[in-house]
């Protein structure tokens, strides 16, 4: 008895290798993919229907008759159709599966029809009951199960003579629901993979145009931060200037400024903003707007930055704050007048001495406290000085053994080029830069800016 029952199953599971072929090729067509997704047309349903119809059909014929009964897995297709398509899909293909079983014949072929068109009434309900939402392996796998064992009830129920029923159900019973348990258990899995193939390429193109659009919108931000950035390097008599900045991100916080004050008098700015990205680029515009009204307006540093001061630290509610070095040159006088916000020092190299000298005055950062103090200093700037503004993410910047590159080494590049003009001195002491860091990432912004005496 028992080696009959596992005869019966083996050649069962066998003929489920056929569906499960035909499962997968279902999963793939478009038809399929439109139900998943809930866009249900006359045409795709007609389709699966028939599809579903089709292969119902399929497991009578693959079945083993035994004493005027068949033994197959014709419930399992209307079940599925009902589970992942609705009662329609599901009824219709259970009518053309029980349909075609009861003009076979036999007496079992009343229950095992009806059987068949309730598989995929039941599988509709499941459906609604979920709201479309696919049960999942365990759970389509349960339901097979039952299904089968409702399929016997119903052959107890309705097949006459009783006794060969009984028969048949003592045979037939536990092959069945295994057989149409094991079916369903990799149809499930296979249609599972293939909700979770979609649901994860939605989300990769959802990721995907979400990347995009913040590219787009740090691309802008990029754009119209450079254009707070002056467009042209202005020409002054008797001096050489240039100036460069290279964000760590699509944009920073780092910015210079040319902010002309009289005919004679040009200010000159150079500022790092605490943090990066997005948040320091918003404060970097705030902080140059202010300084540069307040530079059009008067000719001494010292007011000029702490009224900056007093504005920006109104508006700093985020803990933000930026260092500055603001300075007035006086192309008459070749005078440079200076106050230092906490800035790194520039750096004076003497023509005619090749000393270098820090340019380093009292004073904090801008938006820290209200009142600050500033203190005013003043050089004379004579022919073959130049002076070398720079941030932080020059001195800080690291190679892959995360050494500083230093002011020890800004100091070796300025002096031994200190005879090329005020642009090819940016270039040298960025190449410097860059090639220390070698393949390190930049962490920081990068922002030079040279002035060079005739």
């Amino acid at each position: 008895m028992v080696s009959s029952i596992l005869e019966l199953l083996l050649v069962l599971v066998e003929k489920i290798c056929v569906i499960v072929i035909i499962a997968y090729l279902i999963t793939r067509t478009k038809y399929f993919r439109e139900i998943l997704d809930k866009k249900f047309t006359l045409k795709n349903r007609a389709i699966l229907i028939l599809i579903f119809g089709a292969v119902s059909i399929f497991g009578t014929y693959s079945g083993i008759e035994i004493f005027g009964a068949i033994a197959n897995v014709r419930d399992l297709a209307p079940m599925i159709a009902g589970l992942i398509g609705g009662p329609v899909i599901g009824v219709g293909a259970g009518l053309i599966g029980g349909i075609h079983r009861y003009f076979l014949g036999g007496f079992t072929c009343v229950p095992c029809s009806l059987a068949t068109m309730l598989a995929g009434l039941f599988g509709g309900i499941i459906y609604l009951l979920r709201k479309g939402k696919f049960i999942g392996v365990p759970g389509a796998v349960l339901f097979a199960a039952l299904m089968e064992s409702f399929h016997m009830t119903l052959t107890l129920l309705l097949a006459q003579p009783y006794s060969e029923a009984v028969r048949v159900v003592e045979d037939f019973s536990m092959p069945m629901i295994l057989s149409n348990s094991l079916g369903m258990l990799i149809f499930a899995f296979i249609i599972s993979n293939r909700i979770k193939e979609r649901e994860t390429a939605e989300e990769r193109d959802k990721y995907f145009d979400e990347l995009e659009r913040k590219r787009y919108e740090l691309k802008m931000a990029h754009d119209i931060q450079q254009s707070f950035l002056p467009d042209a390097i202005p020409l002054l008599k008797g001096f050489e200037l240039a100036a460069q900045n290279l964000p760590a991100k699509e944009v920073g916080g780092d910015f210079y400024d040319f902010i002309p004050i009289s005919e004679d008098k040009m200010g000159v700015t150079i500022a790092d903003v605490s943090g990066k990205g997005v948040p320091a680029a918003l404060f970097m515009a705030l902080s140059r707007t202010i300084v540069r009204a307040n530079a059009t307006r008067s000719p001494d540093v010292v007011d000029v930055i702490q009224d900056a001061n007093r504005l920006i630290t109104a508006d700093a509610k985020s803990g933000m704050f930026v260092t500055l070095f603001y300075a007035i040159l006086d192309l008459r006088e070749k005078t440079l007048t200076y106050v230092n916000a906490g800035h790194n020092p520039p750096v004076m190299f003497k023509g005619k001495t090749g000393e270098l000298i820090m340019l380093r005055a009292k004073g904090i950062a801008l938006g820290a406290m209200e009142d600050i103090e500033l203190e005013e200093r003043k050089i004379i700037l004579k022919s073959g000085d130049m002076v070398v503004f720079y941030t932080d993410g020059v001195t800080e910047a690291e190679d892959v053994e995360e050494r500083q590159f230093g002011k020890e080494r800004l100091f070796k590049v300025i002096k031994e080029n200190h005879n090329l003009s005020a642009n090819d001195m940016i270039e040298k002491i960025k190449a410097a830069v860059l090639s220390f860091c070698g393949k390190q990432p930049q962490f920081d912004d990068i922002t030079l800016m040279v002035l060079k005496a005739e």
